[in-house]
């Protein structure tokens, strides 16, 4: 670095106002001449209006371009004062204005591919044997000049180092063979980017990039590499390179309004100066509100946008430059030349050596240099990287070096061909300020990146570093202070990372933008890939955001559940006063209201109603299919055992009451001996129902997977409901019949009234079926058993309540009823040989 006071040296030399020399600094005569294309100029002043083949003239002095072409002077009168490099040979320069044009940079290049001394092309003689005028060529700084001449040179093997043209497009070897470069490629910006986007958490953002090579092709690069790092494009905008048309303003326009449409917060600026400063511009000047913009070296040093008025207005900025170290004694050299170009002496020297150049040129070296004095560049010259420069023909240098075959004392003069030159670029190091580099199979190098933040203070620009890149991204997160009122990183997210458990759900227009959503219950996230939870299989079950399937534990009524153990008591209490009714009426089988009401078929229907109640055991505990099968086998006999002693209790009813005439020849067969007959039929016919039952569709064992959330109901369902009610159709005829029979019978005065103990039963019966239909055919839980379960008991208890308890309180506590006179009108069982030969009156008592 420069001491200060030899700058301030420096701008008080450079502080007359009379033009100086420097546009006559630029060629030097040599043994081996380089050529160079630097951007004097930013703007083409006749490129529209040209009507004849005439040179393109560029206007308005790029600061930038000065200096790298400053540095390639400073470089080789560098080398040419080295004693070691190429003792005993001179490098000559001959560098012109690229503009940012390649029709300006071709102009050139064509310059260069003349033969010596001569104003002809080589084209159509041996390139083995040819030499242009220059051995190789340093620049031109922007990708889509470089596309442009790098065919060209590269027809002839004429190599070719750029020192700022980074298109991933010039990384083709095959196609580009003498284009070599001193900084990477686009896609490792790119990388670093992405990284940065990550780090932060940032995954909405938009980019915007300039409509040239670079641009475009970082942009498209960006693009994939983002998309594949989960990074949502909001959108992507295109800006004007020249921006001196109406039309063009009218774009920029476009693009900052997008910003606002789309609301994110971060931008990433792939474009060269000229156009990010008329972006930036115009951000300023609509008023844009304050956002992170992240940039590349291709704006990021320049000083034409932190020249806008109210720059910092735009917010953060943030991007990566080349990790260059700088160039000794350059500042220096710069300075005392400054000095010179004031000197009539050194001027004149200047021009003389400009004419032992071949005068058969362009004149498109810098014409406004002379106007420009050291105090215009002391900014830049700290900030701009010449190291890429310095490298640049650096290497050029050390590949003639190697092809003259030169020692540490001497370099043979010796005609070289530029094609001579590649094969040690490619093969060898070369080494600059005692660091040694090499290029790659792409034909760059990579010294890596330093992360730049703008940082202003007291109006003062600051160019401060908060990290770097080479292949990981290294940040001092601490020293970036963001836009935001807490100085810290601002959101701008289109999702969030999912958690696991969690699968993305697209949300809005764009497709990469989402929410999180849990996996519902029985399903489970299995990769960040699924863009749907997967279902657990049938036997597993999963929480809700879960990552596995869990085994579904086995659920039915339990013995040991205190829901069973307490029906398991009813079911006791009910076979308990079934057992006590029977012994009851088995003690006083003889009595008239025992023998009114059946005698012993009373005792075998309350023995029925005691398997029925027991019957329940068949609910309880882990069912199978022969349990199954078995519950409503069991249940349909053991109810039909009961009815079918109704329905004969039922018939004698009937034909004392309604067929009284023909009551003495019937009632025979269905009293006495011959009623067991019919009971027996009943039973033989619900066997035959039971049969087709089994046939048809018998209850099997079910396994329920969605009425519970964790387990796996273990339940008997019913495979045909048609055979269901086959099987039970007989109980519900005789039920009919039975109450059919008995609800309209009425007994004068104080009498007892057998049927209405009948009907009663029955009636429970019904009413207590309509509800179970309706809730077994619905409901799927672990209550499905225990309404079976209650549904035998309310029956049973139903049906001892309603026609036996009347009967136990008479025989108990109303003795004086248990009389002939009090069963007048019911029938009494009578002996069978005495009915045959008397024909009592139905109505009258039977005789005991």
């Amino acid at each position: 670095m420069v001491p200060e006071l030899l700058l301030c040296l420096g701008l008080g030399c450079a502080g007359a106002l009379s033009p100086t020399c420097l546009s006559a600094q630029f060629r030097r005569p040599g043994d081996y001449i380089l050529g160079g294309l630097f951007p004097f100029g930013k703007d083409t002043l006749n490129l529209s209006m040209r009507l004849e083949p005439t040179p393109v003239v560029c206007e308005r002095l790029n600061m930038d371009g000065l200096i790298w072409a400053l540095g390639m002077k400073f470089a080789v009168d560098e080398i040419n004062n080295s004693t070691s490099l190429l003792p005993g040979v001179t490098l000559g320069y001959d560098i012109y204005d690229s503009c940012f044009e390649p029709l300006v940079a071709l102009q050139a290049s064509l310059m260069f591919l003349t033969r010596n001394d001569t104003a002809g092309t080589g084209i159509l003689c041996d390139s083995t044997d040819c030499q242009p005028r220059v051995t190789a060529v340093i620049g031109p700084h922007k990708s889509d000049l470089s596309l442009v001449t790098a065919k060209l040179f590269s027809t002839f093997f004429i190599p070719q180092v750029s020192y700022a043209a980074s298109s991933e497009k010039l990384s083709n070897a095959e196609l580009f063979p003498s284009f070599y470069r001193t900084l990477p490629g686009d896609k490792n910006v790119v990388e670093a980017v992405v990284q940065l986007l990550n780090r932060f958490g940032w995954n909405w953002i938009g980019t915007i990039a300039s409509d040239d090579e670079y641009g475009q092709g970082a942009q498209e690069l960006f693009l994939t590499t983002a998309g594949n790092n989960n990074i949502c494009i909001a959108f992507e905008g295109i800006i004007p390179t020249d921006v001196t048309e109406p039309s063009d303003k009218k774009q920029l326009e476009e693009a900052i309004n997008l910003i606002n449409r789309t609301k994110v917060n971060i931008i990433v600026l792939f474009a060269y100066t000229l156009s990010a400063q008329a972006l930036l511009e115009q951000a300023v000047k609509m008023g844009l509100s304050k956002r992170v913009w992240i940039g590349s070296q291709a704006w990021m040093l320049s000083d034409l946008p932190t020249s806008i008025p109210n720059i910092q207005s735009i917010g953060t900025v943030l991007g990566f430059v080349t990790k260059t170290g700088t160039v000794p004694g350059f500042q220096k050299y710069v300075a005392d030349l400054f000095t010179s170009v004031q000197q009539d002496e050194f001027c004149q020297q200047s021009r003389e050596l400009n004419q032992l150049m071949s005068t058969n040129v362009l004149d498109l070296q810098c014409q406004e240099c002379d106007n420009i004095s050291l105090g215009d560049l002391s900014f830049l010259l700290s900030i701009t990287q010449v190291q890429p420069v310095h490298m640049a023909v650096y290497s050029v240098a050390y590949a003639l070096h190697r092809a003259l075959g030169c020692t540490s004392k001497a370099c043979p003069k010796t005609p070289i061909r530029s094609w001579q030159l590649l094969y040690y670029m490619d093969a060898l190091p070369f080494e600059v300020n005692g660091q040694s580099y090499r290029f790659d199979q792409s034909h760059s190098t990579n010294t890596g990146y330093k992360l730049i933040l703008w940082s202003w203070k007291n109006g003062i620009l600051r160019y401060l570093s908060v990290g770097d890149y080479k292949e990981s991204l290294h940040i001092e997160e601490s020293q970036i202070q963001f836009h935001t009122p807490d100085q810290k990183a601002p959101t701008s997210e289109c999702f969030r990372h999912c958690k696991p458990g969690q699968v993305r759900r697209v949300k809005g227009f764009n497709l990469c933008c989402y929410d999180c959503t849990d996996c519902q219950e029985n399903t489970f996230w299995n990769s960040e890939d699924d863009s749907k939870c997967i279902p657990c299989l049938q036997q597993q079950w999963a929480p809700a955001q879960s990552t596995q399937c869990y085994q579904r534990s086995e659920r039915f009524l339990f013995w040991d559940e205190p829901l069973t153990i307490a029906l398991l008591v009813l079911m006791s209490i009910t076979i308990l006063l079934t057992c006590l009714t029977a012994l009851l009426l088995l003690r006083n089988l003889q009595t008239p209201l025992v023998q009114a009401a059946g005698a012993e078929r009373s005792l075998f229907a309350l023995l029925c109603l005691a398997l029925l109640s027991l019957s329940c055991c068949l609910y309880v505990g882990k069912p199978s299919d022969t349990h199954c099968a078995m519950q409503e086998v069991v249940h349909a006999l053991c109810l039909n055992g009961c009815f079918s002693t109704f329905l004969i209790k039922t018939l004698e009813i009937t034909l004392v009451t309604e067929f009284p005439s023909y009551a003495p020849s019937l009632l025979r067969w269905v009293t006495h001996r011959r009623s067991w007959l019919l009971i027996a039929l009943c039973l033989l016919v619900q066997g035959l129902l039971c049969l087709c039952h089994l046939y048809l569709g018998p209850a099997y064992l079910g396994p329920d997977y969605k009425s519970l959330p964790k387990e796996v109901l273990l339940v008997c369902s019913t495979k045909s409901w048609a055979a269901f009610a086959l099987l039970h159709s007989l109980n519900g005829c005789l039920a009919l019949v039975c109450f059919l029979g008995t609800f309209m019978v009425q007994t004068p005065g104080k009498k007892y009234n057998l049927a209405r103990g009948i009907t009663f039963a029955i009636l429970i019966y019904f009413i207590v079926w309509i509800f179970f239909v309706a809730i077994f055919a619905t409901l799927g839980t672990v209550l499905r058993p225990v309404t079976q379960i209650a549904t035998i008991l309310i029956i049973s208890l139903g049906i001892l309540v309603t026609n036996y308890a009347p009967k136990c309180y008479i025989i108990l506590f109303k003795p004086e009823m248990n009389t002939v006179d009090c069963f007048q009108n019911s029938i009494q069982e009578e002996p069978e040989e005495d009915s045959a030969n008397n024909k009592p009156d139905p109505l009258s008592p039977a005789p005991q």
